[in-house]
């Protein structure tokens, strides 16, 4: 009867899982224990689903950094992971420094509960590339109950271009670039106003 009962949940775990795949970042800091990596339009068909409303997209990038490079009205909820701060220097990047949020894994536990989710069910998160904030983000969670987190490895804006006049722009893949929606209107109940 105990075999039944397994085999019968094997078979639903593989019927109701996700069927989507991007293969795992090659940077070992760009991955996580999970293993469960989608590209933009992978997230984008996971989220537009008929199972989509069982999944929580959060955009971790800061909301500065949005309102300047654009935002999909399709995330559920922009949490940062790392936030500006305008008050320390990164000498070494020639910018303002980056904190974490130490608010991050709190609000993302939120945002689940707010919309009748659990930390059973599936989390997606985007960053600007797919691994500075991605991966980093996902490892925030780690150990904390969390069963299903993906990463998009392409991010909002995607890989820089390797050569030529637009050498180190952003327009090689990720969400801007996949033909997505996105804008530069923002959606205030979305964003990250603490």
């Amino acid at each position: 009867m105990n075999l039944v009962r397994l085999l019968m949940g094997a078979v639903f775990v593989a019927i109701s899982a996700p069927s989507f795949a991007a293969p795992a970042p090659e940077n070992l800091e760009r991955q996580t224990s999970w293993g469960l990596y989608v590209d933009s339009r992978e997230a984008f068909q996971m989220k537009t689903s008929q199972t989509g409303q069982k999944i929580l997209f959060v955009d971790v990038r800061d909301p500065i950094e949005i309102m300047f490079t654009g935002f999909t009205d399709t995330v559920d909820i922009n949490i940062p992971f790392l936030l500006s701060n305008p008050k320390k220097w990164n000498d070494k990047k020639n910018v303002y420094a980056m904190e974490v949020n130490k608010s991050f894994e709190p609000l993302v536990d939120k945002a689940l509960k707010d919309r009748g989710l659990s930390k059973e069910d599936v989390v997606i998160l985007m960053c600007r590339s797919g691994g500075e904030r991605g991966a980093p983000s996902a490892k925030a969670l780690e150990g904390k109950g969390y069963k299903q987190v993906y990463v998009v490895t392409d991010g909002f804006e995607g890989d820089t271009v390797k050569d030529g006049p637009k050498k180190n722009w952003r327009l090689v893949n990720g969400w801007k670039n996949s033909d997505l929606p996105w804008g530069y209107k923002l959606n205030q109940k979305k964003m990250y106003m603490e």
